[in-house]
């Protein structure tokens, strides 16, 4: 395993090892990394024969410096997890290299990144997308590999990958939780141990509503309320958002007789916390909330996702094929405030 730290460098790695026509697969972190990165490594490993992980804390998705200045950095960590997943390159480049002296230009998507965290953290998705355009650009990638944790975020990807023509295949991969639902995030780090206890109020929202919805209930007011309902009875917990939405185009559900995606937003001892579910109903297969049709967004068919997005999948400790998911990471601030972005 070697590490690279400049985008040309990259660059002349990525071109030698197409020239040799093998397939490149591109897993982007901010470091930190937990067993739900190990398992995107896995996937990617699976899917191509180079594996580079990218480790950089992307400053212009932050909107607070001391938000950016707090985020854990461990490379000596990562790249010791790195080498036991079996990658074959960490691109670790600095702020610098990335953003030189007079760099100005942004990528960004539209309608997808108003919603949902987009509504309450103007500019983070534009940070978010210019940087995964220049790791593009610098690691060239057949593939790139996205925890579904971030479920806008995987959508978000998957527009700009389509309309820009990057010809990269985006893949979505399933959530690593902790053995009591609480989805993995280098965030949990962060929280002390009441708060650690008091977190569980999230999988315990996202699963209370999943019920009503297999059971019958289609009013989105009503699973919402459910899984407010949740996050009220834990006095550490303030939820940000809590909204039922297309998994596809994002938009509101007025009636969930499909497959809807829950995604919530909850500060926990100023930690913020996300985390979604795609509820499906009992008679549902493979139906988008939207249009009736499966959704061609994050993260594919519908069916696949009934044990995944639905449950999620437990770990850490559980075999590579049990535990093929994905943590993506959101940086935080106290409630109100931008955070940034779990990847």
């Amino acid at each position: 395993m070697q590490t690279i730290g400049e985008p040309r460098t990259m660059q002349a790695w990525a071109d030698a090892t197409r020239a040799r026509g093998e397939r490149i697969a591109l897993v982007p972190t901010m470091g930190a990394l937990h067993e739900g990165h190990v398992a995107l490594i896995a996937e990617a490993r699976r899917r191509a024969r180079r594996v580079v992980v990218s480790i950089f804390v992307n400053p212009i998705q932050f909107d607070r410096r001391d938000d950016f200045a707090r985020y854990p950095r461990t490379l000596e960590d990562d790249a010791a997890r790195c080498a036991a997943a079996g990658v074959d390159v960490i691109f670790a480049p600095s702020p610098g290299a990335m953003y030189p002296e007079g760099f100005q230009t942004a990528v960004e998507v539209a309608a997808l990144t108003e919603p949902l965290c987009g509504k309450v953290r103007p500019g983070h998705f534009r940070g978010v997308t210019t940087v995964v355009t220049k790791l593009f650009h610098a690691v060239r990638p057949h593939l790139a590999v996205f925890g579904e944790k971030d479920w806008q975020q995987l959508a978000v990807v998957r527009r700009m990958t389509a309309d820009l023509d990057f010809g990269i295949e985006i893949v979505g991969v399933p959530t690593v939780r902790e053995a009591d639902g609480l989805a993995l995030s280098s965030r949990n780090r962060r929280l002390g141990p009441e708060d650690r206890e008091a977190a569980r109020c999230v999988p315990r929202a996202l699963d209370a509503a999943a019920e009503m919805a297999a059971t019958g209930e289609t009013r989105p007011a009503m699973i919402v309320a459910r899984a407010r309902m949740e996050i009220a009875a834990e006095p550490r917990a303030q939820l940000e958002y809590a909204e039922l939405r297309d998994p596809e185009t994002l938009e509101e559900v007025e009636e969930a007789t499909a497959p809807a995606l829950l995604g919530v937003a909850v500060w926990v001892g100023g930690v913020r916390l996300i985390d979604n579910r795609l509820l499906v109903p009992v008679e549902c297969e493979g139906r988008s909330a939207r249009s009736g049709r499966a959704p061609d967004g994050p993260p594919g068919a519908v069916e696949a996702e009934r044990g995944s997005a639905r449950f999620g999948r437990r770990g850490p400790g559980a075999s590579e094929e049990a535990e093929r998911g994905g943590a993506a990471r959101a940086p935080d601030g106290p409630p109100g405030s931008l955070g940034g972005q779990d990847r």
